[in-house]
């Protein structure tokens, strides 16, 4: 492949060029398996080309870690190469969470079945602002306190992480309810009109709902941007799969 636009040859698909200084692939998708990642890079509305990370699994604990992390860095140093706007993944959970820990790309989940195919069905929408600031800045309100202590501190900041979040509002706290499972849960409940959402944190008996502004533009739009914040709290073990 050569770049679009000094023509210089490229390494790999989708290779920034240093020659130039231009980004040639503008997402990439990422399927992750257990013994292999497969990385497709777009720009625009085109497919560039795919390039495949094999790796062996390991059954016992610590080489299995060491695995993984070792694993996700090779994937983010391909990712790395391309510069991309954005990346959407999907499959291994444990392998992605540790890929977003190395890379500093907006990430967002879609659906197993034909990631390729969704994204570039997606890629001629108008696309969602993305708010780059840190989690922090993004939490605000009148209530300050937040249910669960540092779990669900967690559950707020994965949150307001997320590009397509402006701001977490938390909400009073209710602590009248009744509940026996221990431990803080977290979900994000339907959409509104709007494209808003709700963060449900239970905590024992206590529950509290956070108001979460998105920049999505719609009810669809804002239900894309509640399945992903679901699936990082997931990822993030604050609720069950």
């Amino acid at each position: 492949m050569a770049c679009r636009r000094c023509g210089r040859p490229l390494d790999r698909p989708g290779d920034y060029c240093l020659s130039c200084d231009t980004a040639n692939a503008d997402a990439v998708v990422l399927a992750v398996e257990p013994d292999r990642a497969t990385l497709t890079m777009l720009y625009e509305e085109r497919v560039l080309g795919v390039t495949e990370i094999p790796t062996t699994p390991e059954t016992e604990s610590t080489l299995s870690t060491v695995q993984v992390r070792n694993f996700a860095g090779r994937i983010a140093d391909e990712i790395r190469r391309k510069r991309p706007d954005s990346v959407y993944v999907t499959g291994d959970r444990t392998v992605i969470q540790a890929l977003r820990k190395q890379i500093h790309y907006p990430v967002y989940r879609v659906p197993e079945s034909e990631p390729v195919e969704t994204v570039l069905k997606r890629r001629g929408e108008a696309e969602l602002d993305v708010i780059d600031a840190p989690p922090r800045e993004k939490i605000g309100g009148s209530h300050s306190t937040v249910i669960g202590g540092r779990d669900g501190q967690r559950a707020i900041e994965t949150i307001a992480g997320h590009p397509n979040v402006k701001k977490v509002v938390p909400g009073p706290i209710d602590a009248g309810g009744s509940g026996s499972r221990t431990g803080t849960r977290a979900k994000v409940s339907r959409s509104d009109e709007n494209g808003n959402l709700r963060l449900v944190l239970r905590d024992g008996s206590s529950v509290q709902e956070n108001r979460v502004v998105t920049t999505a533009r719609d009810r669809e739009t804002g239900e894309r941007v509640r399945e992903d914040l679901n699936e990082a709290l997931i990822e993030a073990d604050l609720q069950e799969s």
